[in-house]
């Protein structure tokens, strides 16, 4: 009962992970596909290895960073970004396997992790209110109010509506619902594309076209060790607060370190389906507050996911509009970890507040990563606390600011 009810509190996920792969080129089928088969893996993984009610799909955030930033902004092919999926997730799997997992996360202070995370809501608003019309490029600013008399506005507004009410009333499966009723809210809008829906079930050769499509063209280019460097520090900062968080909640933390490990063996094999990295989702808690405390939670969950395959044609009408509500409302739940931040400590809160800006502001989660991370070591050392700095986050520090110096003589 845990898994399903997991299952119906991520299987959005589905529609809107295809929904930005697809904006990386990678056919929305295809997509579909992916997204599905690497969530079966991944909380068979989580399951069979760990035995833990973690659940891992494909992550919200990352998958703007592979779409948005590493595509669209870095210039890569997605056979190409595929690749720096895979080596991420290796690298990810070396530091998860060894002693440096624990190095690396005591390394990086609480406000930068906290920031990281925060930013990535504000990302994510950014680009719901963006795919809903709600906002968009001004002509007298960067950013401007979208045409309100707009049916995309007004589907998603009254979308939007529906899907923070569902979710302030905690009933089961609101995003799921939220989907339904947003298609139909769309439907009645005239914004549906019923031509995307024919074809009916998407064909395992389109898939097939996708699947270990990695292309290392670009592996001696620093445009890809940037890639693979800034993936890597999300995936592993994101992800250690999760299962560490999931493992304090179920009372078992001394399942971290499995959980850690399935969820990079994980990560790396996305690359190989075709989807961005996996990760271990906030919503596992719906399973574990319904009960779920072992691996059988996981796989019950993975399976159903399997079982979507039969649902493809319905998942290929979902419009923007539908989703959009949902993206800004993960957003803003994000957002709630500035709290932890100490604010009476500017040389621990300023670098923290130029990431949570600078990643929605720039449209890359890298470059806001990087400006932060150099400023803290920089800060500290001004004010004559330069010990509490760790030696490995003044190497991670020099690496980012080497990459800005790289693009300022190129």
């Amino acid at each position: 009962m845990s898994g399903l009810i997991g299952y119906f509190a991520i299987v959005y996920i589905i529609a809107v992970n295809s929904l930005i792969l697809s904006e990386a080129g990678i056919p929305l089928g295809a997509a579909i596909l992916a997204t599905i088969f690497i969530s079966f893996l991944g909380c068979f993984i989580m399951g069979f290895w760990a035995n833990m009610p973690i659940l891992l799909v494909p992550g919200m955030g990352v998958n703007a960073l592979f779409s948005y930033t590493m595509v669209q902004s870095m210039g890569l092919t997605w056979p190409e970004a595929l690749a720096v999926v895979c080596v991420s997730g290796l690298i990810f799997v070396l530091i998860a396997f060894s002693r440096f997992a624990k190095t690396l996360s005591e390394s990086i202070p609480q406000s930068l992790k906290e920031a990281i995370t925060v930013g990535l809501g504000l990302f994510l608003m950014l680009i719901g209110l963006e795919k809903g019309g709600i906002v968009e490029k001004g002509t007298n600013s960067i950013i401007a109010l979208g045409d309100l008399g707009n049916p995309l506005v007004i589907a998603t507004v009254l979308t939007f509506l529906i899907a923070i009410i569902l979710f302030l009333r905690n009933v089961p499966g609101n995003f799921l619902i939220t989907v339904v009723i947003g298609t139909i809210i769309a439907w009645a809008f005239g914004l549906i594309d019923k031509q995307n829906g024919q074809g009916n079930q998407v064909s395992l050769k389109e898939y097939l076209d996708v699947f270990g499509t990695l292309s290392f063209e670009s592996f001696f280019s620093m445009t890809f060790w940037i890639a693979v460097f800034s993936l890597t520090m999300v995936l592993v900062f994101e992800n250690v607060g999760l299962v560490h968080g999931h493992a304090n909640f179920i009372d078992r933390p001394d399942a971290y370190s499995r959980g850690f490990q399935a969820t990079s063996v994980s990560a790396m094999l996305s690359g190989i389906f075709g989807t961005s990295p996996t990760v271990a989702t906030v919503e596992s808690s719906a399973s574990m507050a319904a009960g779920g405390r072992t691996g059988i939670t996981a796989m019950t969950t993975g399976f159903l996911f399997l079982l979507s395959i039969f649902f493809i044609p319905v998942i290929k009408l979902i419009p923007s509009s539908a989703i959009a509500p949902i993206l800004i409302i993960i957003g803003s739940l994000m957002l709630q970890n500035i709290r932890n931040l100490d604010l009476k400590d500017m040389s621990e809160s300023f670098p923290a507040f130029l990431i949570i800006a600078l990643i929605p502001f720039t449209y890359s989660i890298a470059d806001g990563m990087a400006i932060g991370f150099i400023l803290y070591p920089i800060l500290k050392i001004a004010i004559g606390r330069a010990k509490e700095v760790s030696f490995t986050l003044y190497i991670i520090a020099s690496l980012f600011l080497v990459n800005f110096v790289f693009h300022v003589v190129h």
